[in-house]
This record gives structure tokens, C-alpha cells and sequence, in this order.
């Protein structure tokens, strides 16, 4: 079991999200940084669905109750077990009794807590993903999260790999065409693909950005949009929707980013600058 000591800013249960239902309303969830995620979850020998803990900002403390493994991937918060410095992107042995907590930050937004077999949390339509309103197992004090039991025999060789920069350093985020991107004029177009700031209003559902675009551009009838579509609202400020967006929206789309562009964004706080690149000019 792991004990949650302190809940931080921002903790939530994820794994890759729940698919199919947005014909009932249901958002997508899951890790907002599929490239962390998924290498902590591969460090382990998990499987790739397996649930784990989003930390943003590095802030929270966790309790484990039993022996375990786990790997942390992602934002670099200087974490440290029972008091000492601990590596990123290795796997960890633990002993019951110990205390994971964090300290300075070195890069990044979002760190992923991956322990052996995945958080065992009740599954809801399919995912663990933590969605208010959907699941039911919030991480306040005092809460306790389920995990397998250690596996002793596992062939764990420890490995640990090393992450590049760019993940959290480079501004550039890879897109594609939104449905009513045609409809902005030239000058947009332009303008578009020059560096933007990340704004103060930024969480799960999406980010917005600081700068403005010109907008002429009528509403459209509420269609679609997922995770990574850039909605251009009134006021000509851009909308990048993340992982706990709405599943339509009234908004142009005028961009889609790439999966690997939605993890980098992720990993943005305020003020970080951000540039948009058609895939096909890369």
C-alpha cells in the first residue's frame, strides 16, 4: 500500500485514459506526459497501461507500507527517499516504512510515480485515470492507494536510462492542420508560428497562452476537439486543450499537436515560450 502523507498542489491516479466514451461526455484523462509515463512504466516491466501517480510540482510525500519497486520519470523535483537524494529514471528498491518526498526543481512541470504492477485502484469505464465527477479515489491526506505485492523473483537488472533536455528545454511543438485553420487569413498564418509565452492559466484541462491573434473568425457549431487541439477563442487568445479537456467545443481548431508536443507542453509553467511547427516543415 502507499500512505498519501501529503497530497501536494496537485496528485492525481493516471494511466493512458478512457477511449469510447465521449458520446456520453466522458473526457479522455490519463498522463499528461505519455513519453514519462511510459518509460516508467517500461523501467518497471510494467505494462504500458498500467496506472501511476502524476505529482505536479513536485509536490507531495507518499508512504509506502509495503516492500515494492518503483521508478520515477519525468519533471526532476529532487526527489529523495527517507531523507536522501534519489536517481530519476532508475529503478528503486523499497523498504516498507519509507518515505518519498521532494525538494528543489531542476526542469519540468509533471514527475510520474510508477511502482511495480501499477496502482490497483478501482477502474471506471475502462481506466484508473482520475476525473472528478467519474472516480471516486481522490488523493487527499490520509488516503491509501493499493499496489501488487512485490514480485522477488522478477529479473530486475536496475537499469536506468538518461533522458534528453530537449524534452523539457525545447520550445518547439509539432502540429498539424486544425479542421478550420484554412479559414485564417495569411497574416494569421504567420503569426501563428511564431514563439508565444505560456500564461498563468494553466492546468489539466488546458493551457492558455499569453500573447493574442488576431480574430475574425466566426464561432462554429460545437464539433469535436481532444487533447492537443488549439482552440483560437474570441478575444484572440489560443487554447491548448490537455488530457482533462471537453469533449466538443465552439472555439475555431486550428491546430492539433502531436503526441510528443502535448507531453512537452506539459512540462511548461508560466512564462516558458512555445512555437508551433506544421509536422511537415520539420
Amino acid at each position: 500500500m502507499i500512505a498519501i502523507l501529503h497530497p501536494g498542489i496537485y496528485c492525481s491516479i493516471q494511466d493512458q485514459g478512457r477511449f469510447g466514451h465521449t458520446k456520453i461526455g466522458v473526457p479522455q484523462a490519463g498522463y499528461a506526459d505519455a513519453y514519462a509515463a511510459k518509460m516508467a512504466n517500461a523501467l518497471l516491466k510494467n505494462h504500458e497501461k498500467d496506472a501511476l501517480i502524476e505529482i505536479t510540482f513536485g509536490q507531495g510525500k507518499f508512504k509506502f507500507t509495503s516492500d515494492t519497486y518503483i521508478c520515477l520519470t519525468g519533471a526532476d523535483f529532487s526527489p529523495k527517499l527517507n531523507g536522501k537524494l534519489i536517481k530519476m529514471q532508475s529503478v528503486c528498491p523499497i523498504k516498507k516504512d519509507s518515505v518519498l518526498s521532494f525538494g528543489k526543481r531542476v526542469y519540468g512541470a509533471r514527475v510520474y510515480l510508477s511502482v511495480q504492477g501499477g496502482i490497483q485502484t478501482e477502474k471506471v469505464y475502462g481506466s484508473r485515470s482520475y476525473f472528478e465527477g467519474i472516480t471516486q479515489q481522490k488523493l487527499v491526506k490520509g488516503a491509501i492507494l493499493p499496489i501488487l505485492p512485490i514480485q522477488k523473483d522478477s529479473s530486475n537488472n536496475f537499469s536506468r536510462v538518461r533522458v534528453s533536455e530537449k524534452h523539457f528545454t525545447t520550445m518547439y511543438l509539432p502540429c498539424f492542420k486544425g479542421p478550420e485553420f484554412s479559414k485564417l487569413n495569411k497574416e494569421q498564418q504567420r503569426k501563428l508560428f511564431t514563439p508565444f509565452s505560456i500564461s498563468d492559466d494553466n492546468n489539466r484541462v488546458g493551457y492558455r497562452i499569453k500573447e493574442s491573434l488576431e480574430n475574425n473568425l466566426c464561432s462554429i457549431l460545437t464539433s469535436a476537439v481532444l487533447p492537443g487541439t488549439v482552440q483560437l477563442t474570441p478575444s484572440g487568445k489560443c487554447i491548448i486543450l490537455m488530457q482533462d479537456c471537453q469533449v466538443s467545443g465552439g472555439y475555431p481548431r486550428i491546430l492539433q499537436l502531436s503526441e510528443i508536443a502535448i507531453a512537452r507542453v506539459s512540462q511548461k509553467i508560466t512564462g516558458d515560450k512555445i512555437q508551433f511547427v506544421l509536422e511537415d516543415h520539420l
